[in-house]
């Protein structure tokens, strides 16, 4: 028989108090996020798409193509589009991972995207067309459903520079360029914010870009973009 003193007791209660300190410092790091296969759990491996799709060393890169449907909204009567207008844009993507504990990317590219509006000016109908390089600069939020699907809302900005367009007269049949002197400005920049959606390495996603900058040129006047887009793509 095995006899068990006080001075036993009190080395089987340090031991235990041990081995529960020991548990609680290791339960953080088991539950760890990695960005190549989710959250840690035991005898789950990841699968091979979900690590391609976030990329090693935590980075991600793409294409992406889709549709717009944007206003143009001016203090001018003659540079106010604001019945919205289909467009077309695509481009190239790059994510970076801010930190190897927390699922949060800051994304950016290089896209071509087409912008504009519809209007009346002067009884005619009148429809601009302001095309753009835009450079857009988001940070994305990744929620892992599991380890092939994920949410991604964002929330960021963009910068894009005018390269083509026109203003047309539809009942005159008349057109001049979008970006002159006493038209719009080439600089235009705002916010974006959107939500997407991973499906092992596709990629879904739709938002809206607010124009803050004033791409009128005339002095008294402001004229500001607004865009909706949704995009499909790929992530490797």
């Amino acid at each position: 028989m095995i006899r068990i003193t006080p001075k036993t007791n009190t080395n089987m209660k340090k031991n235990i108090i041990l081995m529960a300190l020991a548990l609680i410092v290791t339960l953080p790091s088991s539950a760890q996020y990695r960005p190549y296969g989710g959250y840690r759990r035991p005898y789950a491996r990841p699968a091979a798409p979900a690590r391609r799709s976030y990329g090693e060393p935590f980075v991600y890169y793409g294409f992406r193509v889709g549709a717009t449907g944007s206003t143009v909204k001016s203090d001018d009567p003659y540079l106010d589009g604001g019945t919205m207008k289909s467009g077309f844009n695509a481009g190239l993507t790059l994510g970076v991972m801010l930190s190897p504990t927390t699922p949060l990317f800051f994304e950016t590219g290089l896209q071509y995207t087409e912008k504009g509006g519809k209007g009346t000016y002067n009884g005619n109908k009148t429809t601009y067309q302001l095309n753009y390089i835009e450079v857009p600069l988001v940070v994305k939020y990744q929620y892992k459903i599991d380890n092939n699907i994920a949410i991604t809302p964002f929330l960021g900005g963009y910068v894009a520079g005018g390269v083509g367009g026109n203003i047309k007269d539809v009942n005159s049949r008349y057109a001049e360029s979008s970006f002159t002197d006493r038209n719009f400005r080439r600089f235009d920049g705002g916010l974006r914010v959107g939500c997407g959606l991973m499906l092992d390495m596709f990629y879904l996603e739709a938002g809206y870009d607010a124009g803050l900058a004033n791409i009128s040129n005339d002095s008294f006047d402001s004229s500001h973009t607004g865009s909706f887009f949704a995009n499909v793509g790929v992530n490797f």
